[in-house]
């Protein structure tokens, strides 16, 4: 075994740990870190959407882009840079948050509602893999969203900054966030413990690269399971987690903020699975990435959360109950704008 893949076991099995202690402490079970709800919550909790039941300024994200950060400068790796496509990028990361509402999570959860049992994960799952087949085509016909430039160092720490301000106002000022009292918005790990969880998270996606989207890429393209690794080990120790606390059950029905609509949870994360690819990553990687000074993954985060606004002030999040008509519709569009996209960007490079 290479040392690179003992880190990613060694990353993936930590992250999968504290998944399960997160819920054991108050998180929403199959929900102990999920970057999609997290974004979406915090939407909420800023009153960019009214859903009461998924209002709450989460500290595992606050963390997550702070652990990148604080990493990224101690090993040298702290380098703005940005200006590719920026417009677009905030586009596809407004349909990722869009695919991952339908589907009820992002890769991560997905990988954590499979731990627990939950079998509509394992349809995702599918969609999730053949989203990133129809990426990779694309790459393979030269798809690039273009070049990008050295920024400035306040350029480059901009997310930093914001998610530094929010977690002040978090622990200051609480009066001016808005908190869930019912839902999965209520179901919270103490502040503390959430925000250790997701500095130390962030500090191991930031050594790992840790990325789904980029451990499927990789097997594809070069039958390289080492950055997979890191996911399975995430799958593995979740999964005896939950067996140990008495969390796992297997099946379609009764999934903790789940629904059994096969078609959308294929297409949800099939959404998800293409736009992370065209991205260049999950959005775990875009925050880790802004956190390092990357604008572009900066401006993608962005794209998420005001999609997460979009769900839930049009009625396009799907719910335990099922998906939604609007939802439904919004995944269609949101898929043939991202392949008129692809199919634009990799025409010029073609030629």
């Amino acid at each position: 075994m290479t040392k690179e893949k003992g880190l990613l076991l060694a990353g993936g099995g930590i992250v999968g740990l504290l998944s399960i202690i997160l819920v054991k402490l108050g998180n929403p079970a199959n929900m102990g870190f999920c970057i999609a709800c997290f974004i979406r919550d915090i939407a909420g909790g800023l009153g960019m959407h009214q859903a009461a039941v998924v209002q709450y300024v989460r500290p595992e994200i606050l963390g997550l882009v702070c652990g990148s950060f604080i990493i990224a400068l101690i090993k040298k790796d702290f380098q703005p840079r940005g200006g590719s496509s920026p417009v677009i990028r905030f586009i596809l990361g407004v349909g990722v948050m869009i695919g991952a509402l339908v589907f009820l999570g992002c890769p991560l959860r997905m990988a954590l509602r499979i731990a627990g049992g939950d079998l509509n994960a394992i349809v995702g799952l599918v969609g999730f893999v053949a989203g990133i087949l129809v990426g990779v085509v694309f790459l393979q016909k030269g798809f690039s969203l273009g070049r990008n430039y050295q920024q400035g160092c306040l350029e480059g720490m901009a997310s930093v900054g914001i998610n530094l301000f929010l977690l002040i106002v978090l622990v200051a000022v609480p009066s001016l966030l808005v908190f869930s009292t019912e839902g999965p918005g209520s179901k919270r790990a103490p502040l503390l413990a959430a925000l250790a969880a997701g500095l130390l998270v962030g500090c191991i996606a930031q050594r790992t690269r840790l990325c789904m989207v980029g451990g499927i890429r990789d097997v594809i393209l070069f039958k390289d399971w080492t950055l997979l690794c890191g996911f399975i080990a995430i799958i593995v120790i979740a999964l005896i987690g939950n067996m140990i606390i008495g969390a796992f059950a297997l099946g379609f029905a009764e999934q903790p903020v789940a629904h059994t609509d096969g078609l959308w949870n294929f297409l949800g994360m099939s959404v998800v699975g293409l736009g992370s690819v065209l991205l260049g990553g999950c959005p775990m990687r875009q925050l880790i990435l802004s956190g390092e000074g990357n604008t572009d993954s900066t401006v993608a985060v962005l794209g998420m959360f005001t999609g997460a606004a979009i769900c839930h002030n049009f009625g396009l999040a799907s719910s335990a109950s099922g998906t939604t008509l609007n939802g439904r519709i919004a995944c269609v569009i949101v898929l043939l704008v991202m392949l008129c996209i692809a199919v634009y960007h990799s025409k010029d490079t073609t030629k």
